[in-house]
């Protein structure tokens, strides 16, 4: 291999960006290296690629004053370096970086040993040596560039909204969600969080409809709860009508319940959800409570909620899954129609930067004396980095008992 390299460096653009320090010549065994440093005084001194012959014969010019023997032992290694084979360039590239990686890690050791033994008590040889070579420390990387043509960019453009929605109001100002998407829908307790993904999954012209598999982990409310919830919205009928009418409400159910898997995942985490993922694939994975399955490594909130949001976002690019992280909005957003982002509870920043899109629903004031329910509720799009970017606010309304949002 030495020779080899020795071979590559004969090449004039090949060794200028190999030399001096980052190729010293302790990379290489003792005789191998007085060849090594006969070729470096011919780089210096002729403006053209050394051919084998002519770095031999450099060689022994230089060294009049050796052994029969020695002589005998180089001569034999020149005849091996004309029959080497030279390394291409990208490949001498990585044994070089390694090479050089493995030289300047011996050399920390060993100082690192005079340290512990008390033999070296200046800091100033670490500081040399990391002034000598932290420039030419080059890491063993190679980087698999995207594609940037054109027509891969507009492919990729046109699938941003694989799962439209069907929310007519809604739809009308962010088409749909795609995989590797996170969207974080938030809303205060009683406003419609579950009904929302449930409408959006389950109801006609679902995600479930469209044929994307759905996965829903649900840590708040009980799975049973939720599947009503899911059972209401994809029969268009209240639990009461689906007990009159079965056999209707069967033949509603039965489109969408193959792609609607529901599990209680109270007490798991984020690594529990990235294998539940990768395991069984799915297109699109509702996280209701997001924030539940954040681990609680940090003393502030903000901290181990915006990990949870960020392996979130990652397990949605690796998987290509569009994952959508129901959370609390906090008092502040209490019996207010426009609502922000710096409103979520927890994590004003830390979840919202992650995020594609931001969907937080709102209802209106409370009217004192009011007999019925207000079903209107508002979609504010606080944050959209999908196609278009619209920001605003959208109005449905929430038919509760069927758990269906309607524009």
């Amino acid at each position: 291999m030495e020779l080899a390299l020795i071979k590559t460096l004969l090449n004039k653009d090949f060794h200028a960006s190999h030399r001096g320090i980052r190729c010293p010549d302790e990379l290489f065994t003792k005789d191998v290296r007085k060849i090594k440093q006969t070729l470096d005084h011919a780089m210096e001194a002729y403006d053209k690629d050394i051919t084998p012959a002519e770095l031999e014969a450099l060689f022994f010019a230089a060294n009049k004053t050796m052994t029969t023997a020695n002589k005998d032992a180089y001569k034999s290694l020149f005849r091996l370096l004309d029959k080497e084979e030279h390394m291409s360039k990208e490949i001498a590239d990585d044994v070089f970086s390694s090479m050089f990686q493995q030289f300047v890690g011996e050399q920390l050791a060993n100082l690192g040993f005079e340290y512990v033994n008390g033999t070296q008590t200046s800091l100033e040889p670490l500081r040399k040596l990391l002034s000598n070579y932290q420039e030419d420390f080059t890491p063993n990387l190679k980087v698999e560039w995207e594609d940037m043509s054109m027509e891969t960019l507009l492919k990729a453009n046109d699938i941003q909204s694989q799962w439209k929605f069907n929310i007519p109001s809604l739809k009308r100002r962010v088409e749909g969600i795609s995989g590797g998407h996170l969207v974080l829908v938030g809303a205060r307790p009683n406003t419609g969080k579950t009904s929302f993904h449930a409408s959006l999954i389950a109801a006609p012209g679902g995600f479930a409809h469209q044929g994307a598999k759905c996965m829903v982990l649900c840590n708040e409310e009980s799975y049973d709860r939720v599947g009503g919830r899911y059972l209401s919205a994809a029969t268009s009928m209240d639990l009461d009508e689906v007990r009159d009418n079965r056999a209707l409400a069967a033949s509603r159910y039965n489109i969408v319940n193959d792609n609607v898997l529901v599990k209680d995942s109270t007490g798991k985490d984020m690594a529990w959800v990235e294998a539940v993922v990768k395991n069984y694939r799915p297109d699109i994975v509702v996280l209701d409570m997001g924030d539940k399955f954040a681990s609680k490594t940090s003393d502030k909130s903000d901290v181990y909620l915006k990990n949870a949001a960020i392996h979130a976002r990652n397990i949605a690019k690796q998987y290509q899954t569009a994952i959508i992280w129901m959370s609390q909005l906090s008092a502040e957003a209490e019996g207010k129609i426009h609502v922000d982002q710096s409103m979520l509870e927890g994590s004003k920043t830390g979840k919202a930067a992650e995020t594609d899109l931001m969907i937080l629903i709102s209802k209106n004031p409370t009217v004192e004396g009011a007999e019925d329910q207000d079903t209107q509720r508002h979609l504010n799009i606080a944050k959209n980095k999908l196609k278009g970017g619209w920001h605003g606010i959208v109005h449905t309304e929430l038919d509760g008992s069927r758990s269906q949002y309607t524009a």
